[in-house]
């Protein structure tokens, strides 16, 4: 039922909240009410269309959405929603939805109240000049607390919460409501100075059928089938095959005119030429500057993944390739390594992103992959000035070139109750983190500023902190730049042979308790052999931790009885020669679980 095109009657908004406060059930619910979806057709959070989005309840990408809302008034509006992931290793791409709308839902849990992503995220959309319309959700539970979530809107985020509309996503109640809200206070798109066509692209992903669908928000101009357009990052130019909207379900249509969320299909092959926050505009006619805020965006977090069998190799190359077709952000580069073969090393946006590519691999292509521990990217500066960016250990630098050392430092919110202070204070300074300020959000909740190393925060920060506070705190956290630290390589050898897929870039104060803790694990998963292995762990010549994996020994002297000792000592001597023979030619067989437990050593 569209009407004729009018801006006036636009609304480009998008929903921001803490992961699990109710976002996608409070989008089916907009779907139900404005009929986009018919009764039959629904299920609970049904953007979330990734097994893993939903079982894991967070939305990974960004899904748009156009419906169609007959207001109070009697006028048709057309509401587009722009979904946004909600975890912090996604910012990027909240940053780009949030500057595809003009306003945004804060949704906040009103049993759980404020918590630290929709802090940043706020942040985000208050730098956007985003309008901001706070909902509080899930009114339905016995625990809520309307008014208490209201004062913490108020005191934290600083938004005005008098006029916050409690809802419940789960019983429907107060949703009419966010809709007449999002139409009063979110303002339309604005109208452009001239005709020439602008588009910012938000996101893209890739069709087995029709390669590259691309997402955009119209700020002016139209763009229809036959249209020949260019991005203005890449300067590559397409001919457009198919324009649409999304309800959800691609949708095509005549046109998109300004003020519109839709999609566009050309003849693009590969992802990696749609860069996400480009800008589209008309080959012929094209526009002088492209729109604000595009920047290349670069993976945080390396890790190297290998195939468990080597025979996967190709399998595990077609299945990344095929990945990084949906998320242009996963950085892929291919690598050996002594003790793993053939592999990859990939770089992610953060711990999250690289779980769930893992996930993935294992899900959709059905493989077996193990990876190495994730680092950082260092900078090390040699003697002769030149800079390098390191995130393998295995290309560390001979440190007699080395003149200094920059890690990577993030600057982290944390919330959490107030009695967990001291145990908080206690993990930040084990991650050598500095406390830059405490804040008191209420009677109750504390807000903490940290600056952390980046290293110490990708392997178990949040494991760490929910399990000392019991679950209730939570953290986010964006970078800082880098700074020189002692960073050094920690190399793990296995019967005075080097294993480069234990080694690490450690802090010079973390190493020995790492290394004596990939020591001890080892003892553990590697099986006795026939002579003595020793495993330890080095930086440089210097051995900083040693575990001895003993030898299976044979009872030469089960068959002598009594007579004299030298009978028994001339077989022990024996057996001596035969095992320091063995260790010479000895090879040790490291087993696949090792490198396993190694990951979740010192964790």
């Amino acid at each position: 039922m569209p009407q004729q095109h009018h801006i006036k009657n636009i609304r480009n908004f998008s929903i921001i909240a803490h992961i699990d406060h109710g976002k996608s059930t409070i989008a089916d619910r907009f779907l139900e009410l404005t009929h986009t979806i018919s009764s039959r057709d629904m299920q609970e959070q049904v953007l979330d269309d990734m097994d893993l989005e939903r079982e894991r309840g967070i939305t990974i990408k960004s899904h748009p959405v156009t419906m169609y809302y007959k207001a109070n008034d009697g006028t048709i509006y057309q509401m587009n929603l722009i979904d946004t992931p909600g975890h912090v290793d996604f910012t990027y791409e909240v940053s780009r939805s949030l500057a595809a709308c003009e306003g945004a839902l804060l949704v906040v849990d009103a049993a759980q109240g404020v918590q630290a992503q929709s802090l940043a995220n706020v942040h985000l959309a208050v730098d956007r000049n985003v309008e901001i319309v706070p909902v509080i959700n899930k009114i339905d539970l016995p625990t809520a607390n309307v008014e208490e979530v209201k004062q913490q809107i108020e005191d934290v985020i600083g938004l005005d919460a008098s006029e916050a509309i409690p809802c419940s996503g789960k019983t429907g109640e107060g949703i009419q409501e966010v809709l007449e809200r999002i139409i009063r206070d979110i303002p339309p798109p604005k109208e452009p100075e001239d005709d020439l066509l602008r588009a910012l692209v938000f996101d893209s992903h890739y069709d087995t059928y029709r390669g590259v669908m691309v997402y955009i928000k119209m700020t002016s101009g139209e763009i229809k089938k036959g249209s020949k357009i260019k991005m203005m990052a890449t300067d590559k130019v397409y001919e457009v095959l198919e324009v649409g909207i999304f309800t959800p379900k691609e949708k095509p249509v005549e046109q998109l005119r300004t003020g519109e969320v839709g999609y566009f299909i050309g003849n693009i092959k590969n992802t990696s030429d749609v860069k996400i926050g480009d800008t589209i505009t008309l080959k012929k006619y094209p526009a002088a500057k492209p729109l604000p805020g595009f920047r290349l965006i670069k993976p945080v977090v390396f890790a190297g993944i290998y195939p468990v069998d080597s025979s996967d190799f190709q399998d595990l190359r077609d299945a990344l390739v095929k990945l990084q077709l949906n998320d242009a952000s996963l950085h892929i580069e291919q690598e050996s390594s002594m003790a793993l073969g053939f592999g990859f090393r990939c770089g992610f946006l953060g711990l999250l992103h690289l779980e769930i590519i893992f996930e993935r691999i294992y899900r959709e292509f059905d493989l077996d992959v193990i990876s190495t521990a994730p680092s950082v990217v260092y900078r090390f500066v040699l003697n002769d000035g030149t800079l390098k960016e390191i995130d393998n250990p295995a290309h560390y630098p001979d440190p007699t070139f080395i003149d200094s050392v920059e890690e990577p430092w993030v600057k982290c919110t944390l919330m959490a109750p107030s009695e967990y202070l001291g145990a908080i204070m206690n993990l930040g300074m084990e991650k050598r983190g500095n406390c830059l300020k405490t804040e008191n959000m209420n009677a109750k909740h504390l807000l903490l500023t940290y600056r952390f190393p980046l290293n110490e925060i990708i392997t178990d920060f949040s494991d760490k902190l929910k399990s000392v506070t019991k679950g209730y705190g939570s953290f986010d956290y964006e970078h800082d730049g880098y700074e020189k630290g002692d960073i050094i390589k920690l190399e793990i050898r296995v019967n005075e042979e080097p294993v480069d897929a234990f080694s690490c870039l450690v802090h010079r104060s973390k190493a020995e308790g790492k290394g004596r803790a990939i020591c001890e694990k080892l003892k553990e998963v590697i099986p006795m052999q026939l002579f003595k292995i020793p495993i330890q762990a080095a930086i440089g010549g210097k051995i900083i931790a040693r575990e001895t994996i003993r030898a299976i020994t044979k009872n030469v002297t089960a068959k002598c009885y009594g007579g004299d000792i030298t009978r028994k000592r001339k077989l022990w001597e024996k057996q001596k020669k035969g095992k320091k023979r063995m260790k010479e030619i000895g090879k040790v067989n490291i087993p696949q679980n090792a490198f396993m437990a190694v990951l979740k050593a010192g964790e």
